[in-house]
């Protein structure tokens, strides 16, 4: 894994509290022994070098070691233990001591640092290490003793440094950020998810893709709506094959990171970190960045993951000419874009990262709402409810299982009446990326689809914007491009439940207490208050007006007078009794399933009017038509 980088001293431990970082380097210390000398020398030098290390100095000590900081230790790559003489009399460090040598046993690299003491001192528990654990004897029980001299005996039979004063702290140092930075640490396969539910079959098409034994230089984008599992996927594949590389670098993030050029300066600065290890090298701006890291790449054979990338220019900067990588080189960019790369001028394939089946989506679910691959029996029928709401996005299988995990039926019964309604907001917030990455015609159309025009023909829906001035051909296709829209094999428009329910919340959050200034109604409830109270206004583009059972609207004509720009209405099974004498002339699109009306009004000229559907009432279309 690429070593992360820190922005100084104090951000490891500052950032602790309610965080799931994971960390490089954990550093497991006697305070009093070593924190203002050798400690904070050792800290801030792994940090200046890239290293991402914890350091628990600011954390309040009590009996007992805290179920985060263990998580903390867990979560690290490679934990560092700093015997110095008072180590073992903290009962804190011999908990953290023992954790350390379990998390071994997972693969976490553990080195020992022999801070004025005989290494012997600590593996045969002699001297000032034996009569400190025969007093922890006398006060704890004899297991948690044994434990801890197990601990102790195995950590200081492992390899490590042994400061002698034959040399310098700051040699010590220097020697073991060295050491560290040639170890294994670079090597540490990055964290793929908890769950990698239906993630294998993806990383062998994927494999297939590469054809790792082609010699030429092969790019792919992985592609697919917010929350499908591209970024999941590509670690898997990282983690596949980065050994086959001497270069290899996994760059998150990119899109957050690039909004700014000094933010696209940070991407080319931890680019240059991870091809050449010198921490402190500063680019002035983006040409000059660029430029050199074409020089550190060239003829070099590499893999690099750019992960979450929205503007192709961004690939450029960041990666140069990949024409002059060497053979066999291989480059992977996630994005939500299946276009991104064809208008780079060069070879690339794509793969489209797609929902999970029922199956998988099953067992994902299970996983976080019950910690087990299949649900609690009672739960099943409600369980199948939330599988088929998520339509088998990992995102919303994983954020929603784990809300409910160990929560009795009726909050799972209240949780899914209320997502039927709202979409969790985390679920929103990556959904909502794509949208907000679209032109503001896009975003029109986008939101059109979702209300109006969603299983319908897509010349059909063209020819309804394109008389909005919309140019729809063009905008369609990019929301097909970012993965927001599908067309089926009979050309109608769909798309994910879980994204149209993203385009009517946004729409909701134009106005969330005043009806009338949304642009769009959909929800029978919300425009029949509007209809019915005279709430509209020239904000609202188009009303849908369905009714499960056939109903009678007391409609007064005026509540139509201030929705000037109405350009589509759809009204089903709702008899509207009253005048309509103020139906806008922009309408685009009347539906009007049941209305018993035998004509429309005389004053309705709606010369713009693309689609009029009124099965059961005798208009004289002629008319309507006429010029």
């Amino acid at each position: 894994m690429a070593l992360a980088t820190s922005k100084g001293a104090s951000s490891s431990s500052s950032s602790f509290t309610g965080q799931s970082k994971n960390f490089d380097v954990f550093l497991s210390f006697r305070g009093e022994d070593t924190r203002r000398g050798f400690i904070s020398y050792l800290y801030d030098a792994l940090c200046q070098r890239g290293i991402h290390t914890f350091i628990d100095d600011k954390l309040p000590r009590g009996e007992e070691i805290s179920a985060e900081l263990l998580k903390i230790i867990e979560n690290s790559m490679m934990s560092i233990i700093v015997f110095s003489e008072n180590y073992a009399s903290s009962t804190w460090c011999l908990d953290e001591l023992t954790k350390i040598i379990e998390c071994r046993k997972n693969n976490q690299l553990v080195r020992p640092v022999f801070y004025n003491v005989d290494p012997s001192e600590v593996r045969r528990q002699k001297g000032k290490f034996g009569e400190v654990l025969t007093n922890h004897e006398k006060k704890f029980n004899e297991s948690k003793v044994r434990r801890w001299r197990e601990a102790l005996h195995e950590a200081a039979n492992l390899s490590g440094w042994d400061y002698k004063k034959s040399f310098s702290e700051a040699e010590l140092v220097q020697i073991i950020v060295e050491d560290i930075l040639k170890s294994n640490l670079n090597q540490m396969p990055l964290h793929v998810a908890k769950y990698p539910i239906g993630i294998n079959s993806r990383v062998k098409d994927l494999q297939l893709l590469l054809d790792r034994e082609s010699n030429d230089v092969c790019v792919i984008g992985i592609y697919g709506l917010g929350g499908v599992g591209k970024t999941t996927t590509a670690k898997a594949l990282y983690n596949k094959i980065f050994n086959h590389f001497k270069v290899r670098i996994f760059l998150e993030h990119v899109r957050e990171m690039s909004e700014t050029n000094e933010g696209i300066i940070r991407l080319q600065e931890k680019l240059l970190f991870e091809i050449l290890g010198v921490k402190d090298l500063k680019v002035c701006n983006i040409s000059k960045g660029t430029n050199m890291i074409n020089k550190s790449l060239f003829q070099k054979k590499v893999f690099i993951v750019l992960d979450d990338v929205d503007k192709l220019n961004l690939i450029e900067k960041l990666l140069g000419n990949y024409d002059l990588f060497a053979p066999g080189s291989r480059i992977i960019i996630t994005t939500r874009d299946k276009h991104l790369l064809a208008t780079s001028g060069k070879g690339y394939s794509t793969y489209e990262v797609k929902e999970l089946d029922d199956d998988e989506a099953l067992v994902l679910f299970s996983m976080h709402a019950f910690q087990k691959s299949t649900p609690k029996e009672d739960y099943s029928k409600l369980a199948n409810h939330f599988i088929y709401y998520a339509q088998g996005l990992p995102l919303a299988l994983e954020i929603i299982g784990t809300t409910l995990f160990g929560r009795a039926k009726p909050y799972w019964e209240s949780a899914l009446e209320k997502y039927e309604k709202i979409l969790d907001k985390n679920i929103q917030n990556v959904l909502q990326i794509s949208y907000e990455g679209l032109e503001q015609v896009e975003q029109i159309i986008f939101l059109d689809i979702t209300f109006f025009f969603k299983g319908l023909d897509r010349e059909y829906v063209e020819a309804m914007l394109d008389s909005c001035n919309l140019h729809p051909n063009i905008g369609i296709q990019r929301l097909i491009e970012k993965c927001l829209v599908t067309i089926d094999q009979f050309d109608k428009l769909w798309m994910h439940d879980l994204i149209q329910q993203m385009g009517r919340e946004i729409v909701r959050q134009e106005s969330p207490q005043l009806l009338g200034t949304r642009s769009r109604l959909w929800c029978y409830e919300d425009a029949f208050e509007v209809l019915t109270k005279n709430k509209g206004s020239d904000k609202i583009r188009g009303i849908v007006l369905r009714s499960l059972e056939p109903t009678k609207l007391q409609l007064e004509a005026k509540c139509l007078e201030k929705m000037e720009n109405l350009k589509f209405l759809i009204i089903d099974n709702v008899e509207i009794c009253g005048s309509l004498d103020y139906l806008p002339n922009d309408l685009r699109l009347l539906e009007w399933r049941g209305c018993t009306l035998s004509s429309l009004p005389s004053n309705f000229h709606p010369q713009k009017l693309i689609a009029l559907n009124m099965p059961q009432s005798r208009v004289i279309l002629d008319k309507l038509f006429k010029v």
